[in-house]
């Protein structure tokens, strides 16, 4: 008979590593979402006949791996509550190592939209990966395991858009086989090397209500405890979702940017991110608290969003981003906020929930960004209603800063959520 395994201990050398593969694997799974950002649409234009068909056709693809996303995160997080961490983290790791080596090799669209399912699926593995880091951290340590893993997803965004072009520029297909290479090694490493992280014993019950994303969203909401920080979490993921999904169309009308200028501001996006998720946040953390650090990053994200919309100059851009890094905290505060309020036993659907709101974000604000942009897209570069998708974020952003008062004002008078 085996002997039990030890206790995790958050500090220790051992479980550094636990951490370290998931760090890994969730800097995969942006580095091949980043592969796309210069890659993947000219690779969709070699299979369709005109230029319209072919940012259509695009289009399509990334709301398939968002809506597959979705659907399944809050599915992969309940296995991970059940058979446990390790089984999903590989699975996603083999998932998207197939997914990249589909999509190398894809002959016709049809394929391209095979590798882009598997990808949407595989990558729901983060509701595991935040599982994990929540099984392996003290609740004190918690904020921080996510900011690494938020400065993980950042140093993949920083990598993928500028290895896929390098790597794109001898082959389109070369950065999905390098991306496949790499996934299919963590996932020899985690196999030989990487522990379970939940310990034996008794665990969540498995059924059907945990599957359905919608059940899933219910259910969160349906725990008045924690109900008003998932609306401000809900709030703040969709406002940063319609301006992932905006950015380029905006610059480009805006100022007249090029991919090569675009590429320079989401490196200076990921930097940040970076710097703040894993180095910045825990003095952050210790300085002003987990609940008051949530609303300087939301209300400091609210004026961004504000002054984007406004700028004159594409330079301004830039400058913005440099002074917005209390917002790259305000995603792992609220997040450990939450996770505060969930039994130990329930993490996996927790963090499967709440990146199923992250990922039908990425299915929906980014049409109703560019539907937004659309209307105003005729307007003289100057006019500052160009800036309205910006607007929209900004006033979103503002709606989580108040939500987010409110909540811990009542927390603190002891009065009922």
């Amino acid at each position: 008979m085996n002997a039990p395994a030890p206790t995790p201990e958050p500090h220790s050398t051992a479980s550094a590593g636990k951490l370290n593969f998931v760090l890994i694997s969730v800097f995969l799974d942006m580095l091949g979402i980043g592969l796309i950002v210069p890659v993947m649409p000219v690779l969709v234009g070699q299979f369709v006949p005109g230029r319209d068909e072919q940012a259509l056709w695009y289009g399509i693809l990334a709301a398939v791996f968002g809506l597959l996303q979705f659907l399944f995160m809050p599915m992969v997080g309940a296995v991970s509550d059940r058979v446990g961490r390790r089984p999903v983290l590989l699975y996603s790791m083999g998932g998207m190592s197939l997914s990249f080596l589909v999509t190398a090799w894809a002959p016709s669209l049809g394929w391209l939209f095979v590798g882009r399912a598997i990808g949407g699926v595989s990558a729901a593995s983060m509701s595991a990966a935040m599982a994990y880091a929540s099984d392996v951290s003290t609740p004190e340590n918690r904020a921080r395991s996510f900011g690494r893993i938020g400065a993980a997803f950042g140093a993949g965004f920083i990598c993928g858009p500028v290895l896929g072009g390098l790597l794109g520029e001898i082959s389109l297909a070369l950065p999905f086989w390098v991306a496949g290479g790499l996934a299919a090694a963590n996932l020899a490493y985690g196999a030989l090397f990487v522990p379970e992280s939940l310990p034996p014993g008794p665990r969540a019950p498995f059924d059907r209500s945990r599957i359905n994303p919608l059940r899933a969203l219910r259910r969160l909401l349906a725990r008045r405890a924690i109900r008003p920080l998932v609306l401000v979490f809900a709030l703040a993921t969709f406002a940063q979702m319609m301006t992932q999904g905006t950015w380029v169309l905006y610059t480009t009308f805006r100022f007249g940017w090029t991919p090569r200028d675009n590429g320079i501001a989401m490196f200076c996006v990921g930097l940040a991110t970076v710097v703040v998720q894993a180095w910045l946040l825990a003095i952050l953390v210790r300085r002003f608290g987990e609940a008051r650090l949530a609303v300087l990053g939301l209300a400091s994200g609210a004026l961004t969003y504000l002054l984007y919309g406004l700028a004159t100059q594409g330079w301004m851009m830039y400058l913005f981003i440099c002074c917005n890094l209390l917002a790259f905290a305000a995603g792992p505060a609220l997040q450990a906020l939450i996770s505060r309020e969930t039994d130990p036993a329930a993490q996996g659907e927790l963090m499967g929930s709440l990146q199923s709101i992250s990922s039908l974000g990425v299915v929906v604000m980014p049409l109703l960004g560019a539907a937004i942009l659309g209307e105003v897209s005729h307007l003289p570069a100057g006019d500052w209603r160009i800036g309205s998708s910006f607007y929209v974020t900004a006033a979103m952003q503002a709606l989580a800063v108040l939500a987010a008062l409110r909540y811990f004002r009542r927390r603190r008078a002891g009065e009922s959520i």
